[in-house]
């Protein structure tokens, strides 16, 4: 059961009012967060007074549990007057020209503000929140990869500035960059119909076969070699080969430099080959363990019932983890072309995405937010951006032509909006996929190959930080043993992994449970109002915050046992709770 007790029948009377909720709050917000990183950092901060605290405070959205902790992680103190001049310093100005500076933008990791000058140039300089990692490795190899990027035709800002450390005027580590004039996809895009949808995502799809034609010598992230020297202390081992100014170095990715990890000495690239991309994130994470495991509630409140409330040994991980690099040589694909080292934008949605209105439509005129962008062999980078796919829907699995119900004008009123929505969202993402099989063939190839699919899942669940939990990447190496011949074509080695077939049973058991847990919990959240962590829209925290509570009490009130109330008051999911141990 999902939930303890009779918390289950709230969920039930939740449907009645799911569509009033959804008007309240998070409708049309891009939340903070993007759901495709769901380590965030989790470290509290001491809070200083100031004059600028419109400018030092996060003041987009609020977090029904934790909201001290969310806050204090992104209230960042700096240097207002040193950071303008820096600013105009970078192009050419005097400090004495900047007349204006406010706040344009907060994310999950940075915020950006919108310097005016004089003469109503307007330019971006871009912050990095206290508990960003790697904050300055995030920094230096986001302003090369920006740089090197628009050397290669692609349409991103042009870098001013930068400094990967804040041992400067502001205080503060950032990057200044060109003001993209246009209109932020995400403002427009519930409102976007099929003639303008389907252009934006063809454009999109071009975009990325041209940034993804570009190969590299190894994989990593990409650096200006004269930072990575600064940074490592040693000159850069790999410089591309046709722009000197850019090397490749440690990979920026957040699951490699999660919490306590950012304090070991592991790999983290550059990746000469295939495989060292594939072991990496697996022998930091058996490093993490073997030096701070220990005994954990998964993280993830709703999914403890699942192991009756009990803590998890990080010793099963280690074996999974262990596992997994048993077999990765095995995993490397055959075909070169998908060994080949490319770069895609680590988190392509909507909010990232600048448009411009033409005569002939809607025009891609910029992407933003290239942090933690890394170069992978492309069976790892490959797949439908989590803000364009439905893998979940049979329809879209299917890759059948959507189309809205026959009987759509008999509907009623809520059952066309429901008819509207999943029509738009098989409509999305079947349009993304054929675009990419027009415009990027072996994207195509790769994505939809579900061989593929399945090498990036495990290399995914064995580098994502351990929390309580190695059912993911136990159910991949499962899956993985039952497929070991079409995996790796090697019909003459037999599989090294081994399960018993009671271990199978549970296991499959126990992925059935949470995979129910996740359903009715997605449901809840959305019924909420709530996007990730908890995320809502400042002006709805309070009316987000009342009906969690009041969510709690009725839970409690009507639990049928006096256990059932203990499990609800240690494991209700919106309740603030210690994170130091999952760091």
């Amino acid at each position: 059961m999902p939930y303890p007790g009779s918390a289950r029948a709230i969920f039930n009377s939740l449907k009645t009012s799911a569509a009033l909720v959804r008007s309240l709050y998070y409708s049309s917000v891009t939340p903070p967060v993007s759901i495709t990183t769901r380590f965030v950092p989790r470290r509290a901060f001491s809070i200083m007074a100031d004059p600028h605290e419109n400018l030092f405070n996060y003041t987009a959205g609020r977090w029904v549990f934790n909201d001290a902790l969310r806050l204090a992680e992104r209230r960042l103190v700096f240097d207002v007057d040193g950071l303008c001049g820096l600013a105009a310093q970078s192009v050419g100005r005097n400090p004495a020209d900047v007349v204006k500076i406010s706040k344009l933008a907060e994310g999950g990791f940075n915020r950006t503000f919108l310097i005016t000058l004089a003469d109503d140039f307007q330019m971006v300089a871009r912050v990095p929140y206290p508990a960003t990692v790697p904050k300055h490795y995030a920094v230096a190899s986001e302003a090369a990869t920006v740089e090197f990027l628009r050397s290669s035709g692609l349409p991103v800002p042009k870098i001013y500035g930068h400094s990967p450390a804040s041992d400067n005027a502001a205080k503060t580590e950032y990057i200044f960059m060109e003001f993209i004039r246009g209109t932020k996809l995400s403002d427009i895009w519930l409102e976007l119909g099929e003639t303008d949808l389907v252009p934006i995502l063809r454009q999109l799809t071009q975009l990325e076969s041209q940034m993804m034609s570009i190969s590299f010598p190894a994989g990593g992230s990409l650096y200006y070699a004269h930072d990575l020297e600064k940074l490592t202390g040693k000159p850069p081992m790999i410089l591309l080969k046709d722009d000197k100014r850019f090397c490749v170095g440690p990979d920026t990715r957040l699951p490699m430099w999660y919490g306590r990890r950012s304090q070991l000495a592991v790999d983290r690239g550059p990746y000469e080959n295939a495989e060292a991309a594939l072991v990496a994130g697996a022998r930091k994470e058996l490093a993490y363990l073997e030096q701070f495991g220990q005994p954990l509630l998964p993280f993830r409140r709703e999914r403890r019932d699942g192991y009756q409330y009990q803590e998890q040994l990080p010793s099963a991980h280690i074996e999974n983890l262990k596992r997994y690099l048993l077999i990765t040589p095995s995993l490397v694909p055959r075909n070169p072309a998908l060994n080949r080292f490319c770069i895609r934008h680590p988190d392509l949605q909507e909010s990232n995405i600048i448009v411009r209105r033409s005569d002939s439509g809607w025009k891609v005129v910029s992407l933003l937010d290239w942090q933690h962008a890394s170069i992978l062999p492309l069976f790892l980078l490959a797949g439908v951006p989590q803000r364009f796919q439905n893998h979940d829907d049979p329809v879209s699995q299917s890759m059948t032509p959507p189309s809205l119900p026959e009987n759509f004008d008999n509907l009623e009123e809520p059952e066309q909006i429901q008819a509207e929505d999943v029509y738009r969202r098989r409509l999305i993402h079947y349009h993304y996929v054929k675009s990419t099989e027009e415009y990027n063939k072996p994207h195509y190839d790769a994505m939809t190959d579900y061989m593929c699919v399945l090498r990036s899942r495990l290399c995914n669940c064995a580098s994502n930080p351990w929390e309580g939990e190695t059912l993911e990447l136990k159910v991949a190496l499962i899956r993985a043993m039952e497929r070991w011949k079409t995996l790796t074509g090697e019909s003459m080695h037999m599989c090294p992994l081994e399960f018993d077939d009671e271990d199978l049973r549970e296991t499959t058991k126990l992925n059935e449970a949470q995979e129910k847990a996740d359903e009715t919990f997605n449901k809840w959240q959305d019924m909420l109002g709530l996007g990730p962590e908890g995320w809502v829209p400042a002006q709805f925290y309070k009316e987000a915050l009342e009906f969690c509570k009041q969510m709690k009490q009725r839970g409690l009130m009507e639990a049928e046992s006096e256990e059932d109330r203990e499990e609800i008051k240690a494991h209700w999911p919106w309740d603030d709770m210690d994170e130091e141990k999952y760091m």
